[in-house]
């Protein structure tokens, strides 16, 4: 038998071996304890009961995603010990259940307040976040768990009020409330009162958050008697509105401070200073100021400070430079859009431990980005839209090899060699839109296979689109709208894709079918490209957003579109080969904003459930295609149309009177429709209405004044009820309201819808003669047309009120009476057609001092005497004023004389009859007007004053009148002989 050698110093291998055979010991005598005693389970019996009746009042979401773990509630078995079940917790002595986590268990159902849970009064912790507890209130009896140290309740759907038994929870360490109801609405709300409570009673409280709970009845004042040992505060997007307290500073603990996204005004308090322990302040997209002396403080006394996020607060009195004691531990700051102007302080470019920087939208904001000595962990950077310069070259690349998110959309990049960017790998968001890049987009960009997001829109990029594009294995938002691209689209290889924008280029052939078949795809703008061919049915149901408008597609709509339940915006306008009926499948699409399916060929009715499908609908724009049968009679109340255009078809019946309960509606365009009824006096309810269009149908019958209130339509900017059969006076009740036209608005943004600034309003008028459609609407035209009736009487002087009116159009009625000499206040109008009526007397001489007046039609009346001079009525030819045989002067080739026998063979006017005759004052008549035309002004403005001021009799009147005569034919002798 072979010896066996000991050594008699232990060595590392023995004194190893030794130490493992012990543990192993102690495990097994451990284990074979438990074993042999035989010990009923921990957990108490009526505990597991209660656990279990939890279990069962709810169901379990049967869709794992995106949870990748099983629930924790199946482990839970009747007849095994609670106390061992997946997040349950329990007191080691007396087996009764102290933590309860089922965070993200798939949880679905109400939460009743007799429920089984609030049997277990021993609970210390409890995390019931991230379940669906749909229509579920938090229970007053929450209350009662008096030993709970820690509840989150968070991102569970629970809804109504908070109740004010949650402060007695005194001993309260840790309360999320967060996110309920988030991201559709705040379904969670505060009441001032619970508030108050439980800031005042819950002293023990290191750990708050509450964002996008409902606190817009509360106020921040209750804040400041928040627990003095508070460390974490986080309120963002509650609708806190008013001043932050400003004695916050005692909350000496404080390490994290979140208020964003609220309503809080007035400067960021001074004694912020005070929060020495605070390690990230975030005060975005409020409506805070700071203050030059505040913002230096803070930066300068909160040295632990390494987060500042002050998206959107007011900075333009900040210099700068007030930046420049950032701590060298810094490591996120984000400053976008405030308004800074100044060179930025280039030291913090190079504070070694940045990750993140953002200063986009400062477009005041200088200086020059350096190229080197730049933090090696920077991560995210953002210049986009401000007069930093940056150098894209070798040097500032080999320093930026760790950036995942570069925004430099509308930045001063010098010497650009995008080639370059393919060196950074780790790239996730590249955004270079609105530059003067040009060329073809870089092949480089195909080594950046982490790449995300992708925006090259608004730059002078031509060529076909690269196909690696379409091969990045990461991408999932490509925005390349408004290039010069050009050539077909490649197929997809990829299925990531949510996110696809290439409108606006010159693509052409037909849409792949592979962009059909991806599965995240939400949004897609194809619009304004030479597009052609049929649109394919779509595989899934992922759409939000479908723009395919302005290309040549033809066919007829895919029923896949209807069956995508969460599109919001449908667009498939100008296409003009669409053809077929429109599905009333359509009025499933719930979530649906935008509807817009205008110049196309389709026929067919219109469904009459548009009217009241969904309230969430803004725009319904089915216009210039070929529908027929009656408009939707029935308007839901609470609706949010903004935008109805179903002008262009051939639309019959009457306008249905619940159209006033879109009580939001600003454009509403029925014309060039066959529709027979009377003046829609009711539409006056609608008090946002900017633009009411009723042209060239059947309608009859007079148009009286407002019935309701003196102020309806007065935002109208266009009323066009041209083409129809309306008779009597015209509305001078409504003209008298107008009160968008008698204001000028100088702002030159286009009209569009609140959900959206890209949809814009298009409509089809005529302007200056010509029937046009105007694709975008600019908020400052003024139109009234009123032509193509049987209006009769006189032309109101109140429509000289209107000076903001840059069409007026009242030709081809049977008006009489004068010109009025208030349209010469209008002196915005750019267009004038008062033709074809029986208008009489002499054209206002005021109408000569309309500089802007480009198009002039005063043909087909009886007017007569001098046609007025003035820059503009010097550019208009003689088909503006034919038909008036009794005109005379430029353009028309009829000279006017001063007291010829042309001038005396005219009958005698009534000049001095209509409101001309204010002109210079009552009884200053035309004769005295007629002897200063081409006589001597000042000499027949004399004469006139004499027989203006003096009142005198008939033989001294022919006296002044012979004299005249007179002495203007011994002038004109004199004149003649000199020559």
């Amino acid at each position: 038998m072979p010896s066996v050698y000991f050594s008699s110093k232990p060595t590392a291998i023995s004194m190893g071996f030794s130490l493992s055979l012990s543990f192993f010991l102690i495990l097994f005598h451990f284990h074979s304890t438990l074993s042999s005693s035989a010990s009923p389970p921990l957990c108490a019996h009526h505990q597991s009961l209660s656990l279990l009746q939890f279990k069962q009042s709810f169901s379990i979401q049967t869709t794992p995603f995106p949870f990748k773990q099983p629930p924790k509630t199946e482990s839970w078995k009747e007849g095994t010990d609670c106390c061992l079940w997946d997040g349950v917790t329990c007191d080691l002595q007396t087996g009764l259940v102290t933590g309860l986590d089922l965070s993200s268990s798939m949880l679905q159902g109400t939460l009743h307040s007799n429920n089984s849970l609030f049997s277990l009064h021993h609970l210390r912790k409890l995390d019931l976040s991230n379940n669906n507890f749909t229509t579920s209130h938090i229970s007053c009896r929450f209350g009662q768990f008096s030993s709970l140290t820690h509840l989150n309740l968070s991102l569970s759907s629970f809804e109504g009020q908070v109740p004010s038994e949650i402060s007695h929870l005194s001993k309260l360490v840790s309360l999320d409330l967060s996110l309920n109801g988030f991201p559709i609405i705040q379904k969670l709300q505060f009441e001032p009162l619970s508030f108050d409570k439980i800031v005042r009673n819950l002293t023990k409280l290191r750990e708050l958050d509450l964002s996008w709970v409902d606190m817009s009845l509360a106020v921040p004042g209750p804040l400041m008697n928040l627990s003095s040992s508070l460390s974490w505060l986080k309120l963002r997007f509650c609708g806190l509105q008013g001043k932050i307290p400003s004695s916050m500073g005692k909350l000496k603990h404080l390490r994290y401070l979140n208020l964003a996204f609220n309503f809080l005004t007035g400067s960021i308090p001074y004694d912020f200073e005070q929060l020495t322990e605070l390690e990230s302040l975030d005060l975005s997209w409020s409506l805070l100021s700071a203050e030059p002396v505040s913002l230096y403080k803070i930066v300068q006394n909160l040295t632990k400070l390494r987060k500042l996020d002050l998206d959107c607060v007011d900075m333009s009195l900040v210099a700068p430079n007030s930046l420049t004691n950032l701590s060298s531990s810094f490591s996120f700051l984000s400053l976008y859009n405030c308004g800074l102007q100044g060179k930025f302080p280039g030291n913090i470019f190079l504070l070694p431990n940045l990750e993140t920087l953002s200063l986009s939208d400062n477009e005041g904001l200088t200086g020059s980005f350096p190229s080197c000595n730049l933090s090696n962990v920077l991560s995210e950077l953002g210049l986009s839209n401000t007069r930093i310069s940056l150098y894209l070259e070798n040097d500032l690349i080999s320093n930026l090899k760790s950036l995942r998110n570069l925004l430099l959309s509308n930045s001063i990049i010098i010497r650009p060699d995008l080639d370059l960017l393919g060196n950074l790998t780790h790239l996730i968001k590249l955004d270079l839109s609105n530059n003067n890049f040009n060329g073809q987009i870089p092949s480089s960009l195909g080594n950046l296979v982490q790449l995300s997001s992708l925006e090259l829109s608004n730059n002078n990029f031509s060529g076909q689109i690269p196909s690696f594009l379409f091969a990045l294995p990461s991408l999932e938002h490509l925005d390349l709208h408004s290039n010069n691209l050009r050539g077909n689209i490649f197929e997809f290889q990829h299925t990531i894709l949510s996110y696809l924008d290439l409108s606006n280029n010159i693509l052409s052939g037909n849409i792949p079918s592979s962009l059909f078949t991806l599965p995240s795809l939400e949004h897609l703008e194809l619009h304004s490209n030479n597009l052609r061919g049929n649109i394919s049915e779509f595989q899934h149901d992922s759409l939000t957003y479908l723009d395919l408008s302005n290309n040549n597609l033809h066919g007829t709509i895919p029923s896949s579109i209807f069956k995508q339940e969460h599109l919001e915006f449908l667009i498939l306008a100008s296409n003009s080969k669409l053809t077929g009926e429109i599905s009333s499948s359509i009025c499933k699409l719930r979530s649906l904003q935008v509807l817009d399916l205008s110049n196309n060929s389709l026929s067919g009715s219109t469904p009459l459930c548009l009217g009241n499908f969904s309230n969430s609908l803004s725009v319904l724009h089915l216009g210039m295609n070929s529908l027929q049968g009656n408009m939707p009679s029935t308007f839901s109340k609470d609706n949010s149309l903004q935008y109805l255009n179903l002008g262009g078809n051939e639309v019959e019946g009457n306008i249905p009177p619940s159209i006033i309960n879109c009580t939001m509606l600003e454009v509403l365009d029925l014309g060039s429709n066959k529709i027979e009824d009377t003046f829609p006096s009711f539409l006056e309810a609608l008090s946002e209405l900017k633009i009411l269009i009723l042209k060239s149908n059947k309608l009859q019958g007079f148009v009286n004044g407002p019935t309701a209130n003196d102020s309806a339509f007065s935002k109208l900017r266009i009323f066009d009820i041209s083409d129809n059969k309306f008779s009597g006076p015209l509305p001078t009740g409504y003209i008298n309201s107008l009160e968008a036209m008698m204001a000028s608005d100088h702002k030159m943004n286009y009209m569009s819808t609140a959900v959206s600034t890209n949809y814009v309003y298009s409509i089809q008028i005529t302007w200056k003669g010509v029937e046009i459609e105007f694709a975008k609407i600019q908020s400052n035209i003024r139109v009234l047309d009123l032509s193509d009736n049987s209006f009769t009487g006189e032309i109101p002087k109140v429509i000289g009120k209107l000076k903001a009116l840059q069409q007026l159009n009242l030709s081809h009625n049977s008006l009489t009476g004068h010109i009025q000499s208030s349209l010469g206040n209008l002196t915005n109008l750019e267009s004038l057609d008062l033709s074809s009526n029986s208008l009489t007397g002499r054209i206002p001489t005021q109408l000569g001092g309309l500089t802007f007046l480009g198009t002039l039609n005063l043909s087909h009346n009886q007017l007569e005497g001098p046609i007025p001079s003035g820059v503009q009525f010097s550019t208009f030819n003689a088909t503006s004023f034919e038909g008036n045989l009794r005109l005379c002067g430029f353009p028309v080739l009829k000279e006017c004389y001063c007291g010829g026998d042309q001038e005396q063979s005219l009958p005698p006017s009534r000049y001095n009859e209509g409101d001309d005759s204010t002109l210079f004052g009552d009884g200053f008549g035309w004769k005295a007007v007629a002897m200063g035309y081409g006589c001597g002004f000042l000499l027949g403005v004399a004469m006139g004053y004499i027989v203006f001021k003096t009142e005198k009799p008939t033989w001294f009147h022919r006296m002044v009148e012979d004299t005249w005569n007179l002495n203007n034919r011994k002038t004109r002798k004199k004149v003649g002989s000199k020559n």
